[in-house]
C-alpha cells in the first residue's frame, strides 16, 4: 500500500496523475527534511467538510481544506487531509485559474501544514504562499 492514499467521501472524484502527484508530495516532504510515513487525502463536498470545520476548528464556514496532523514522532509525517472539491472549483473560477492548478495548490498546502507552515497571520500566510509557489513550480507533470 502506498504511503499516500486518495479517497472520496460523498462524491465521485478521480484525481488525475495519481502516481506523479504522490511522488511530487513525497519529494516535497523529503526536501523539507521530513520522512513520509502515512498521508491520506479525502476528496469530499462542502456538506461533508462543514461539520468538521465546526467541530474541530470552531468555524461555521465552508473551507477548501482541513489538515489533521497525526504524527507521534517528530520528523515523521502522518496525517489526514480533507479537501472540498466544491471549494476548489469555486476558488479556481474566482481566481481565474484551472481547477487542476487550484487543486494542486490545495494539495500541497495541506502537506505544508504538516511540515509546520502556518497561515494565520499576514507574514506566515505570505511564507506559505511562497512555499506553495516553490513546490508548484517543481511539479513533474
Amino acid at each position: 500500500m502506498p504511503a499516500i492514499q486518495f479517497f472520496e467521501e460523498d462524491i465521485i472524484y478521480k484525481l488525475k496523475n495519481k502516481a506523479l502527484v504522490r511522488q511530487w508530495i513525497k519529494d516535497t516532504i523529503i526536501a523539507e527534511g521530513f520522512k513520509l510515513k502515512e498521508l491520506t487525502y479525502v476528496f469530499c463536498s462542502d456538506a461533508y467538510l462543514l461539520p468538521m470545520n465546526q467541530q474541530y476548528l470552531d468555524h461555521d464556514t465552508y473551507t477548501d481544506i482541513i489538515t489533521f496532523d497525526n504524527s507521534e514522532v517528530e520528523g515523521d509525517i502522518v496525517g489526514d487531509i480533507f479537501i472540498s472539491v466544491e471549494r476548489v472549483r469555486e476558488n479556481a473560477a474566482k481566481f481565474k485559474i484551472s481547477e487542476t492548478d487550484e487543486l494542486h495548490r490545495v494539495i500541497i498546502h495541506g502537506a505544508l501544514h504538516l511540515l509546520g507552515y502556518k497561515d494565520k497571520s499576514a507574514v506566515t500566510k505570505q511564507k506559505m504562499t511562497q512555499k506553495e509557489d516553490e513546490y508548484l513550480a517543481k511539479r513533474p507533470f
